[in-house]
This record gives structure tokens, C-alpha cells and sequence, in this order.
């Protein structure tokens, strides 16, 4: 049997698996028998198929069962089971066999050589199977959030990850309750500059039918990436706006005036626009300095 030197605590949340939830629990209770200072909680997410029955049919030793009587989202599972996690490294993945389970030890083997606060499955691996739009919209948000923080990142919203347990407890009010938990996870820790290490892995094609609802869920992730970036360093969303609208008078006044007529009261308005939305980013980032010495 292998032994963590230091314990990991795995929280797989789960919402109506039952294609694959008997294979992802085999696999963990095998791993379980194999290495010690290790457990497995798996929370059910207020499922209406069979999900339910088939873990409580699972009684092993150093696997937890935690089960929501209403769907609260994928973030509020992954804090139930952070919330009775015996060890101080939490392991977060899914359990509908898309991600590598083979690799959680992995990954935190590469945690504690390299002593950062997180190492993240990137799905760039040679086997990566996701729909087109799906990574439009990937590469989309991606983008958005490395101008954001100044940061690479290979994969911004992995559901295969590493963490220090009171990284989660000290984010915690930042955290959300749906899908956007790990994105948000991500984003905190980088604006935080803590550090993370990206590790490259393979991406499935999922057993049953995707939670994930495209346009809503993309709307969402933007949302919370402008937001979790404003509250952390908002000069970095006020000042390209800021630009924007100066940038924008200016060429109103020179075509304005190229066609014999200026346009000036739009000029001053674009102008005026942009010192307010400067004035109030420097205002924002003087607050959140304030806040976080």
C-alpha cells in the first residue's frame, strides 16, 4: 500500500450520474485500498434518478456520502463536502467520466514538488473531445480573463484540480454555488498572486448529457470574470474603457471636422464619458487598496 505524506481529501460532486457514477466509485474505492491518507466524499446534488440508491449501495471505509435534498449547484456541493474534509489538500473532480481520475495523485505529487497553492488538470492533452461551440466559447473567456489578470492560463474553468484547503475557506464568500466555482477559484488566486501549475491532461466525451447550457453559462462566466477582476484590481476594466471613449471623441473630431462640420457637443460627451469612467476607477482601485492592506 502507498502512502500521501500529506492527506487529500477528494469531493466529487454529483447530479444525476447514474451512467457513470458505479464506474467513477469503483475506480476511487480501489485507489482507497491502494493508498493511505486519502478519502473520497462524494455529495449528491439533489438527484432525481438513480444517482442516490447507487451510492448508498457503496459502504466502504474512508468514503463519505453527502447528500442535498434539493439541487443547490455544482459550487454548494464542492463546500458541503470542503466543510467535512478531514485533510488539509482538497481534490476536486467530476464524476461523469470526462477527467482522468488516474491522474489525482498525480497532480498531487506535482503540487508538493513544486510547492504551489494549486496545480490544475489543463485539458491540452493529446485526447481532448469537446464540441466546437463549447471551445469557442473556452478559448473566448480564456482570453477575456488572461488580459484581465495579466496571467497565462491554459485552462481557465478545469474541473480536474488541487488545492490548499484554507485557500477555499478563505475565498469562500467569493466562491459561487453553480458552475462558475472553479473559474471564480482560478481568477481569486491569480489576482491574489498566488501560485498555480498547470498540468496537461486528456478531456472525454462525458457519459449522459451535459449540465452545461451554453449561452447562459458563457453570459454567466463573463459576468463573474469582469466581476471577480473589478473587485481585486478594477483599474484593469476601467482604464481600456476609459481609453475607449477618449480614443472615441477624438476620431469623432477629426472625421467630424474632415467632413466640414464638428461635432462637438459628441466629442465633449465621448471625452467627458471617459475622465468619469478613469475618476472612477482610480477611485475603486484607492478602496480595494484601502481594503487590502
Amino acid at each position: 500500500m502507498s502512502e500521501i505524506k500529506e492527506g487529500l481529501s477528494i469531493v466529487i460532486p454529483v447530479y444525476n450520474e447514474e451512467k457513470s457514477i458505479h464506474e467513477t466509485i469503483e475506480f476511487f474505492k480501489t485507489l482507497i485500498e491502494k493508498t493511505q491518507n486519502l478519502e473520497v466524499i462524494f455529495v449528491d446534488d439533489g438527484s432525481t434518478d438513480k444517482t442516490s440508491d447507487i451510492l448508498k449501495s457503496f459502504a466502504a471505509d474512508r468514503i463519505s456520502l453527502l447528500i442535498h435534498e434539493r439541487n443547490k449547484g455544482y459550487g454548494a456541493a464542492i463546500k458541503s463536502g470542503v466543510a467535512i474534509a478531514t485533510y488539509d489538500y482538497i481534490a476536486i473532480t467530476d464524476a461523469d467520466g470526462s477527467y482522468p481520475h488516474e491522474k489525482v495523485l498525480e497532480l498531487f505529487k506535482m503540487l508538493m514538488e513544486r510547492n504551489v497553492d494549486m496545480v490544475v488538470g489543463a485539458r491540452i492533452g493529446k485526447a481532448v473531445k469537446m464540441g466546437f461551440f463549447r471551445k469557442l466559447a473556452k478559448y473566448f473567456l480564456k482570453r477575456l480573463a488572461e488580459f484581465l489578470t495579466d496571467c497565462s492560463i491554459p485552462d481557465l474553468n478545469s474541473g480536474l484540480r488541487i488545492v490548499r484547503k484554507e485557500l477555499i475557506q478563505k475565498f469562500m464568500k467569493f466562491l459561487p454555488d453553480r458552475f462558475s466555482f472553479t473559474s471564480t477559484l482560478t481568477l481569486l488566486l491569480l489576482t491574489n498572486n498566488y501560485k498555480i501549475f498547470y498540468y496537461p491532461i486528456n478531456y472525454y466525451r462525458r457519459t449522459g448529457q451535459s449540465k452545461i447550457r451554453p449561452l447562459k453559462d458563457t453570459l454567466n462566466f463573463i459576468q463573474l470574470i469582469v466581476r471577480t477582476v473589478m473587485f481585486f484590481n478594477p483599474l484593469k476594466v476601467f482604464l481600456p474603457v476609459s481609453l475607449f471613449f477618449m480614443f472615441l471623441s477624438l476620431v469623432v473630431l477629426v472625421v467630424s471636422y474632415l467632413r466640414g462640420k464638428i461635432m462637438d457637443i459628441t466629442t465633449i460627451l465621448l471625452f467627458v464619458t471617459g475622465l468619469h469612467l478613469l475618476a472612477l476607477g482610480l477611485l475603486a482601485d484607492l478602496i480595494d487598496k484601502r481594503l487590502n492592506r
